[in-house]
């Protein structure tokens, strides 16, 4: 029987036993996650999480998610939620966040506190379709952590660099990915 060992609120006993079971069975590391979306009124949408595959099973087990999407009155909707771009880095703050947690865990560093702040530049003139030269979507995106941790700054920058290496948004966001928008005929 091992004993739980928890740094930072993560059983590390667990994270490890997790990465050692996907080394002898690494089909069980193959998850397909799922989002749906309902457009409502204007600018306004709302998408739904409930289930996902993941180790090798369906997982039905939590209630649905609901997040409401909309656009600033400025940009022609009424506010009724964050805009999609601003999910992007919501979804970026939170991966790498929990990145850098796991990682410090694993490595026995407690950490008292992590904020971060994100920033993105995104020029319509693209998404509008007034210039080819502008890019559709965010030209960069900045994100600063404060991490309240009694380590060395260098071992700060370098959990930071490990959050960066190992987060499947901030990886998914700096490489290209393949991205299927299809009508869907069934």
């Amino acid at each position: 029987m091992t004993q739980e060992k928890k740094v930072n609120g993560v059983d590390v006993g667990q994270l490890f036993s997790t990465i050692e079971n996907i080394k002898k069975k690494p089909e069980i590391a193959k998850f397909k996650f799922r989002a749906t979306n309902k457009w409502v009124d204007g600018t306004h949408n709302r998408a739904t999480i409930k289930d996902f595959y993941g180790a090798g099973k369906e997982d039905t087990s939590r209630e649905p998610m609901v997040f409401e999407l909309d656009e600033p009155p400025v940009l022609l909707g009424k506010n009724k939620g964050a805009n999609p771009v601003e999910y992007l880095l919501v979804a970026l703050s939170g991966c790498l966040t929990t990145s850098l947690i796991a990682h410090a865990s694993a490595k026995g560093i407690t950490v008292k506190a992590v904020e971060s702040r994100l920033e993105g530049d995104l020029d319509l003139r693209g998404f509008l379709g007034i210039s080819q030269d502008v890019k559709v979507g965010y030209e960069n995106i900045r994100v600063y952590f404060k991490i309240d941790a009694d380590i060395a700054e260098v071992q700060k920058e370098e959990l930071i660099r490990m959050a960066q290496k190992y987060s499947p948004v901030f990886n998914s966001i700096a490489a290209p990915v393949p991205v299927s928008v299809l009508l869907d005929k069934r």
